[in-house]
């Protein structure tokens, strides 16, 4: 038996690469592409067959989040390194050949979600067959199978800090919540380990007159997008039926804690003409974004749902589910897919503006997904059959700045500052031995004026602490207790006033 672990993977990826800081090209003046590049495209195919993409989700830690993993029709995950030079001089297949770093099939069915886990070591995918599965990226090797929804399994998000606590959607009604840990003792027809939920809410979107239909019209009441707050207690819910928002607390599922929609005083029937395609929120869990049916983009404040969405955004066309949106980590911008075959990128704090519109592709574009680290890129996918990476070095996301960088800002510094940093000064990156990107580049001074206000987070009673010396140093710790104990998320206050979402509404009896 060997004494050492094998080198991971990722380490193989990063020793391929050269040595050294990457340089950011020049913005060309005056030249309208300026504004946002195309770093080069890929083909999804199998064995000559090309497929449509629908999941893609960058890697979630600084040191591997410029791989992008990929899922499609046929069941296959991909696995590309988009800090390969892609040329826009050769075919799509001879790119996507170049930048692939891996591929299995996963699903003996479509994918349509993934998420990556326990330091980019593990992922998840959702499939039509109604499974999920945790997978060993390195050995490629199915680790687990996620059994018990009678639907596909359209959508899932993992616990903010217990990556074995999963939320999942379905296209049976139901979300369901898991434990990777609670394995059993059958398997499953592959011969991989099954996994059972811990609790489930079936029909979660019907309203109490829809729930006496008939069940061959049970389809409409599909989960559409799932998501688990930052509070670590709460999650959100959509689905395919109206659209609705709603938020549950899981220490107790019997009832929704609150609910919102794009309209509050809108009737039933209203609320019943467009479903909603997706969730997102930011780093912090102060915003969420929902794209509605209806061609729009709405932005909710979690602690004010019940005053509806703080605004929307328009100029996409949402004509199908696979029609994704996605906020980008430090709240600044939001990306949609669209049906008219182009992408678009909005500020947040100007939503009246006409959006960026990205126009590479020939088909739907469906998922999007913003790198977590390296600022500015972001990926498209689309039912061209390619997956698209794109980087925005100007002006328009001058104003985004490294989710590390906010992390470490709110968590080490007292109240006074952290209300400067709301602000939006400018800030420098510090660098980080374990990124491969370039941590240490300076950022462009930010307009205070494009970027969002962030809600006070702090509390009366956390108003009276004072920052100590050992806070800070605890607060650089990256232990359970450390995060626990510092502002790092407005849902997330000091352990001793521990607060959720529950907190901020009324339950109804």
């Amino acid at each position: 038996m060997q004494s050492s672990n094998p080198p991971s993977f990722f380490h193989n990826i990063r020793s391929t690469e050269l040595s050294g800081f990457r340089v950011r090209k020049r913005a060309h003046i005056n030249d309208a592409v300026s504004d946002i590049t195309e770093i080069g495209a890929v083909a999804v195919e199998h064995c000559g067959e090309e497929t449509p993409p629908l999941a893609i989700s960058f890697c979630k830690t600084s040191k591997n989040s410029h791989i992008l993993a990929v899922s499609d029709e046929d069941g296959y995950l991909s696995l590309f390194d988009t800090r390969r030079k892609l040329s826009s001089s050769v075919s799509h297949q001879e790119n996507a050949d170049k930048a692939r770093v891996c591929e299995w099939v996963a699903h003996h069915n479509a994918v349509f979600d993934l998420c990556w886990i326990k330091g980019d070591t593990q992922i998840l995918t959702a499939s039509g067959d109604q499974t999920m599965k945790v997978w060993d990226v390195q050995e490629k090797k199915c680790i687990g199978a996620l059994t018990g929804h009678t639907g596909s399994v359209k959508s899932m998000c993992s616990h903010p800090t217990n990556p074995n606590i999963v939320v999942s959607g379905s296209r049976d009604g139901s979300f369901a919540l898991w434990d990777l840990r609670c394995t059993s003792s059958s398997k499953s027809w592959h011969g991989e380990l099954c996994i059972g939920s811990t609790a489930v809410v079936k029909r979660a979107h019907l309203s109490p007159q829809a729930k006496r239909i008939r069940r061959t019209k049970a389809a409409s009441m599909s989960i559409t997008s799932v998501l688990y707050l930052k509070d670590e207690v709460s999650i959100a819910t959509a689905g395919a039926v109206d659209s609705i928002l709603k938020f549950w607390d899981t220490r107790n599922l019997r009832s929704v804690v609150t609910q919102t929609c794009p309209h509050p005083q809108s009737t039933e029937k209203e609320r019943r003409l467009h479903g909603v395609s997706s969730l997102s929120q930011d780093l912090n869990g102060v915003f969420l974004s929902a794209s509605c049916m209806d061609n729009r983009i709405y932005l909710y404040n979690v602690l004010q749902l019940e005053k509806g969405p703080l605004r929307s955004f328009s100029g996409c066309r949402i004509e199908s589910f696979f029609v994704k949106s996605a906020i980008s980590p430090d709240a600044a911008h939001i990306i949609s897919g669209s049906s008219d075959g182009h992408a678009y990128i909005w500020k947040v704090n100007k939503p009246q503006e006409d959006p960026l519109v990205l126009e590479s592709h020939d088909g739907e574009v469906t998922a999007v997904d913003w790198c977590p680290f390296e600022v500015g890129k972001i990926a498209t996918s689309s039912d061209d059959f390619t997956v698209r990476i794109w980087n925005t070095q100007s002006s328009y996301c001058s104003s985004m700045r490294s989710p590390s960088s906010i992390r470490r800002r709110v968590m080490a510094i007292p109240s006074a500052e952290c209300n400067k940093l709301m602000m939006n000064e400018p800030s420098c990156l510090t660098k980080d031995p374990d990124s491969l990107f370039t941590s240490n580049e300076v950022l462009a001074q930010s307009d205070s004026s494009n970027t969002i206000t962030m809600p006070n987070i702090s509390t009366p009673e956390g108003q009276k602490k004072k920052f100590s010396g050992s806070d800070l140093n605890e607060a650089f710790e990256k232990t359970p207790e450390a995060t626990l104990k510092s502002p790092s998320s407005v849902l997330n206050p000091p352990s001793s006033i521990k607060r959720t979402i529950r907190d901020y509404f009324l339950v109804a009896s």
